[in-house]
């Protein structure tokens, strides 16, 4: 999504004259990004949603500063830094490594967080019903889906000895997930590849690896670096001939084989929501963190059979979509 059709949306549904845009005050929020504007599809629109469900819209009474890392987390730090010398109202995380350097920032100024690791055992807050400090915000729980991912290739896949686990050394959030991942591989006797990239070089290199290490499929593990070059991974997944289960459906839908993982808009929606409560004056432990509560499964049909699979019907019949 543009820049220019997310403000559209924030400004839609009611029309305004000018005077009473110019007496009613604007409040500034900011929001840090691991990575670039559009990366996370349809976030943008949940979390305009639960601004506006509490009264906020930018073209209204709201500024909206953002700050996007692009991907290089070691610039998190001076960018949440600019956010606070900026004196914003609000700071949201849109993901981990954001909110982790937004809470490094400030202890003062409210900190929505959107994260996909358990907030507690990552040490954002002490507590899911009353969080101390400045921060709340939402746990989208990818960093406990690393068994089941294991379960499903095991499924699709039931003489795969040996999996590929991608994961970007940079990102703090992904030990927790890849603890998960050996659990599971260990209770079925598989063994573990785990390959490593934090730019864009290294995508293709650590493919060549895997296939070099004779992996017989691969798991991408949680992460906004690779969010944002999903369509790059499924084509490196396809030109290998990897089968590849990924965190969300955002790669199924972009021709990803399988993905497993939270459907996250309402609670990004809820974070939005937050924001909002925040700006009227809530403090951030009256506002409980709040978990996913909704999976799916999605399966790309079409790519399973380019790469001569037969999804085994039980699977199918769990699935939440079937793209064909």
């Amino acid at each position: 999504m543009r820049r220019r059709d997310f403000v559209t949306f924030l400004g839609s549904g009611t029309a305004w004259v000018a005077t009473a845009r110019a007496q009613e005050p604007r409040q500034r929020i900011g929001i840090l990004s691991s990575t670039s504007y559009g990366s996370y599809p349809g976030t943008e629109v949940a979390f305009a949603q639960g601004l506006k469900d509490t009264g906020f819209t930018e073209d209204r009474n709201l500024s909206i500063t953002w700050r996007w890392a692009e991907g290089q987390y070691d610039r998190l730090p001076s960018l949440a830094g600019e956010l606070v010398r900026r004196g914003v109202a609000v700071i949201v995380g849109f993901d981990g490594p954001a909110s982790f350097a937004a809470k490094a920032a400030t202890t003062t100024i409210p900190i929505v967080f959107v994260t996909g690791a358990d907030p507690i055992k990552t040490g954002l807050v002490d507590s899911f019903t009353r969080p101390s400090g400045n921060l709340t915000g939402v746990s989208i729980l990818y960093g406990s889906l690393g068994q089941k991912h294991v379960e499903l290739l095991r499924e699709l896949l039931p003489a795969a000895a040996t999996i590929g686990v991608l994961v970007n050394p940079d990102n703090q959030n992904v030990h927790a997930y890849r603890t998960e991942i050996e659990v599971g591989a260990k209770a079925l006797g598989q063994r573990l590849k785990v390959l490593k990239a934090s730019r864009e070089d290294d995508l293709e290199a650590a493919f060549t690896t895997m296939v070099q290490q004779r992996a017989d499929v691969l798991v991408v593990t949680p992460d906004a670096f690779f969010y944002a070059r999903r369509e790059k991974l499924v084509a490196l997944a396809a030109n290998s001939a990897m089968p590849t289960i990924y965190p969300n459906r955002w790669f199924p839908d972009v021709g990803g084989l399988m993905s497993y993982g939270p459907s996250s808009n309402a609670l990004i929606q809820q974070a939005g929501a937050y924001t909002g409560k925040l700006l009227k004056g809530a403090k951030p432990a009256e506002l409980p963190v709040q978990q996913s509560t909704t999976f799916e499964l999605v399966i790309n049909l079409k790519t399973a059979k380019a790469l001569g699979l037969t999804v085994p019907p039980s699977l199918l019949a769990r699935a939440d979509e079937v793209i064909e």
